[in-house]
């Protein structure tokens, strides 16, 4: 079988050892928020502070990859995979897990800044690599188990961090210092992809700005804000605070339920190479909007816990099939010697919606609402039919 007849899990090369380095970025990647996401009731009390408050722990980490994600793309352009990646899972690790011996809210929201340093470019990377090591059938293998392995850390994740919870709200973070351990394998085993490095800067940012300029970028950079604006504001900090208040759950089941977008996410990601062959891209994207609706209004209807984690599924079938598409778009629109700085300008993107969520969404609820569960209520309803409606639409205007 040649790599242009293998699909699936067969055209993956598992001989490689950049995969298993692109794999263990990807997976601390995503537990910054995911291993923290149960334990924000048990912050709240501990630390006497607010549901607008308590989302700063989410906001304080996803705000630095907003300015940074860019500029570290654009060094690891020109210097280098290896050199960026190493760095910053150290920073990541060792913050993170600092963060278990404060003993002030203040000094909580310091460390969660510099681990978003360390976790700013960690996934962007990840996928970079996946450009620059494979191509073809092989390259849509990768981006589809990548994106399952993320949609398994994010699923196992709040279990972890429920459990650990559990002892004590600071336990979960002691968990993150896995990601030097990964930094120091990474050091040793990672080679340095061929690629074409612009030694111009000037040029480097001509290019960068005219793919700004592209219809494809522009609708790319706005789906990608609006997806995590609401999963980050409605799931991942709203949706932990109405179970806490509304049915009483405590760390160790808000896990479970939260896992459940994950728990999908990876299941559909994991046939995203058949899924590709099925529909296009955008078409892929449309209709993932309309799954994130669905899940929403489900969501809010829900009448228990169980149904609840049920309706979360079709948000995470969403996520499988929208974030693979829209970064295999992002990594076959430019040059190689452009690609981690769009792939860093695409994650600035993810990380303002990341960090407009969680301060936005309990904001409104507390401002304009009686009581914030109220408030989230009402935004799951808004959120959830704005997304399946823009999805429908567009899914009936790409067929056309």
């Amino acid at each position: 079988m040649t790599a242009t007849e293998e699909t699936g899990m067969s055209a993956v090369p598992w001989d490689s050892s950049a995969l298993y380095v692109i794999l263990a970025s990807s997976l601390v990647g995503v537990m910054g928020v995911s291993m923290v996401s149960p334990v924000l009731p048990d912050l709240r009390a501990a630390f006497g502070v607010s549901d607008a408050q308590v989302g700063l722990v989410i906001t304080a980490y996803t705000l630095p990859g907003i300015v940074l994600t860019p500029f570290i793309g654009l060094v690891a352009d020109r210097l280098g995979r290896r050199r960026v990646i190493v760095p910053l899972l150290f920073v990541f690790g060792t913050a993170g897990a600092g963060v278990a011996f404060v003993e002030s809210f203040r000094a909580v929201l310091g460390l969660r800044f510099l681990q978003g340093i360390g976790a700013s470019a960690l996934v962007t990377l990840a996928v970079t690599m996946i450009g620059d090591f494979y191509e073809g059938t092989r390259r849509d293998a990768v981006m589809g188990l990548n994106g399952s392995t993320l949609g398994t850390g994010a699923a196992i994740y709040p279990l972890i961090g429920g459990t650990l919870g559990a002892i004590r709200w600071n336990v979960p973070f002691l968990f993150f210092g896995v990601a030097v351990v990964v930094g120091v394998v990474t050091l040793f085993v990672l080679e340095e992809p061929d690629q074409e490095r612009s030694s111009d800067l000037r040029t480097y940012l001509r290019g960068l700005r005219d793919v700004l300029r592209t219809p494809e970028a522009l609708a790319i950079f706005a789906a990608i804000f609006v997806v995590f604006t609401v999963f980050y504001g409605l799931v991942l900090t709203a949706l932990p605070l109405l179970l806490a208040d509304q049915f009483g759950l405590g760390a160790g089941a808000i896990g479970p339920v939260l896992a459940m977008v994950s728990v999908a996410s990876a299941t559909v990601s994991s046939q995203y190479g058949r899924v590709s062959e099925w529909r296009s891209a955008p078409e892929l994207v449309a209709l993932g909007f309309v799954a994130y609706g669905a899940s929403l209004i489900g969501v809010r209807l829900a009448p228990s816990p169980i149904f609840v984690g049920a309706a979360l599924l079709a948000f995470g079938v969403g996520f499988g099939i929208v974030m693979p598409s829209i970064d295999t778009t992002v990594i076959t629109l430019v040059s190689d010697r452009l690609r981690a700085g769009v792939m860093g300008l695409r994650t600035s993107v993810l990380r303002l919606g990341q960090t407009v969520g969680p301060t936005a969404v309990p904001f409104v609820a507390e401002t304009f609402f009686p009581v914030p569960a109220e408030g989230y209520r009402a935004l799951l309803v808004v959120c959830g039919s704005g997304m399946a409606l823009l999805g429908a639409a567009g899914y009936l205007l790409l067929r056309r």
